[in-house]
C-alpha cells in the first residue's frame, strides 16, 4: 500500500519506561558508576583500519573492519552507547556519566569526557559534532578534528528545560534545537549564531529523532508526522493516520527523500510496524511502503547513493528506491528473529559506512559486512560476547 499526505504551512506517544528508570531511548545507563578499565598500555602502538565498534553487556569490542577480526576487548560496566565521533580515527561512548573520547584506530579508550547528565543524541553536521544531554538540556558543539589531544574547544547552550531531545548545527551557525521538557516535547526552535531564538514550530508532539537531507534540509519526528527546516522556515507535514508515529529517521544528502520508521498504535506495549515513511522534503510528500516484515529502530540506514535500506526481522535487508517508493531488492543475511520487548536487549543492527553496511547477530554472536551494491558478503566475524550496538569511525 502506498499513501500519500502533503505539507501544510505549520507557523503522545507515553514517555518511554527507560525514562523512568533513569535512562533515555537514546542516552546510556545512569545507574552504576562505569569501570574506568582503558585499553593496555601499549594500545598506542595498535592501529586498527577502518574501525568497527560494537558493544555488549560488560565492555566494548573494537574491530578491523575489513577482517571483522577483534582487535581489542576492552571492559566497561553498565549500558554504553557508541556513536561516530565525526572524524576518521573516533567513536564516543555514552556511559553514565557523559560522552567518552574512544580512539577506534588506536583501540583506546582515553580518559578525555564530555560530561553529560544521561547523554543522549550525538549529531554529526556543517563540520561539527552536536551532544545533547538529556538530564540538564545541555547542547555543547564541538570540531571533531579537535579530537585527540585532550578535549577540544566547546560552544554550549542550555535548553530551558531538560528533555530527551536534540540539536543539529547548520552551516549558516544556526543551531536546530528540540523544545520540550521532561514530561512532554513539542517542536523544536531555532537559534542564531549568538543563540537569540530566530524561529520555533510547536506543531510536533513527541519530538524525536533527526536528520539532514539534500540542501540542508532537517527533519525531525513528531507522534502526527514530521516536522521539516529549511529556507528559514519550518514546514509541518502530517502523517496520514490519526497517529502516526516517526521517531527514527536516516537521512542522505543525495536524496530529498527522509526515510523513516512509521507507527499507528498510540497503545501497544511494543508495536512491530511492517511500514517505513518516506518522507519527500522537497514537496513535502509523506508515503507509506510495505515490507511485509518488521523492523527496529536499529534497522534503518542510507546506502552511498542515497538508498533506503531496512534490515527486517525476516534477516534481509531491503533496498528502497527513495524517489518511487519501490523495494527494488532484498539482500539474505540472516535467520529470521523477533525483537525483544525491552528496548536495551541485543537485537540485529544495521550500520552502514560508504559501501558497506555492517549487520550483527547477537543470537548466533556473529557480524557481517555485506556490499550494499552486489550483496556479497565480504566478511564473517565470529564473536565470543552478543553484540547490542554497532558503530564505526566515520569522518567528513
Amino acid at each position: 500500500m502506498h499513501a500519500t499526505h502533503r505539507l501544510r504551512g505549520g507557523a503522545t506517544l507515553a514517555a518511554l519506561t527507560a525514562l523512568a528508570l533513569g535512562l533515555t531511548a537514546c542516552g546510556s545507563d545512569d545507574s552504576d558508576e562505569p569501570d574506568d578499565q582503558s585499553a593496555p598500555a601499549d594500545s598506542s602502538s595498535t592501529t586498527v583500519e577502518e574501525p568497527i565498534v560494537l558493544t555488549y553487556d560488560g565492555g566494548l569490542q573494537i574491530l578491523d573492519g575489513r577482517t571483522l577480526e577483534v582487535a581489542r576487548d576492552i571492559p566497561l560496566d553498565g549500558f554504553n552507547r557508541v556513536n561516530p565521533a565525526g572524524d576518521d580515527h573516533h567513536v564516543l561512548v555514552s556511559t553514565a556519566t557523559g560522552f567518552r573520547v574512544l580512539n577506534a584506530t588506536a583501540a583506546e579508550l582515553t580518559e578525555d569526557e564530555f560530561p553529560g547528565e544521561k547523554p543522549g543524541h550525538v549529531v554529526r553536521h556543517a563540520g561539527s559534532t552536536v551532544l545533547f544531554a538529556d538530564g540538564s538540556g545541555e547542547v555543547t558543539v564541538f570540531d571533531p578534528e579537535a579530537l585527540g589531544e585532550g578535549l577540544p574547544e566547546t560552544d554550549t547552550h542550555t535548553t530551558a528545560a531538560p528533555h530527551h531531545g536534540v540539536a543539529v548545527a547548520l552551516e549558516s551557525g544556526e543551531l536546530l534545537v528540540t523544545l520540550g521538557t521532561e514530561e512532554e516535547r513539542s517542536g523544536a526552535a531555532v537559534l542564531d549564531r549568538d543563540r537569540e531564538e530566530v524561529t520555533r514550530n510547536e506543531e510536533c508532539p513527541g519530538v524525536h529523532g533527526e536528520t539532514v537531507a539534500e540542501h540542508e534540509t532537517v527533519l525531525v519526528g513528531c507522534e502526527n508526522g514530521a516536522l521539516i527546516y529549511r529556507d528559514g522556515a519550518f514546514v509541518k507535514v502530517e502523517s496520514p493516520t490519526a497517529y502516526g508515529r516517526i521517531g527514527n529517521v536516516a537521512g542522505s544528502e543525495e536524496s530529498p527523500v527522509v526515510l523513516g520508521d512509521y507507527k499507528q498504535d498510540p497503545d501497544a506495549e511494543l508495536e512491530r510496524p511492517e511500514q517505513v515513511s518516506l518522507i519527500d522534503t522537497a514537496t513535502g510528500e509523506l508515503e507509506l511502503v510495505d515490507l511485509g516484515t518488521s523492523y527496529t529502530f536499529r534497522s534503518l540506514a542510507r546506502g552511498p547513493h542515497g538508498e533506503a535500506l531496512v534490515l527486517g526481522t525476516d534477516g534481509r535487508i531491503h533496498v528502497i528506491d527513495p524517489d518511487t517508493g519501490e523495494v527494488t531488492t532484498d539482500i539474505p543475511v540472516l535467520d529470521a528473529w523477533e525483537e525483544p520487548l525491552e528496548w536495551q536487549q541485543p537485537r540485529p543492527a544495521l550500520f552502514v559506512r560508504d559501501h558497506t553496511a555492517y549487520v550483527t547477530d547477537p543470537e548466533a554472536r556473529e557480524i557481517h559486512a555485506i556490499d550494499i551494491e552486489s550483496g556479497e558478503v565480504l566478511a564473517t566475524g565470529a564473536l565470543e560476547q552478543a553484540p547490542n550496538e554497532v558503530s564505526g569511525a566515520v569522518g567528513g
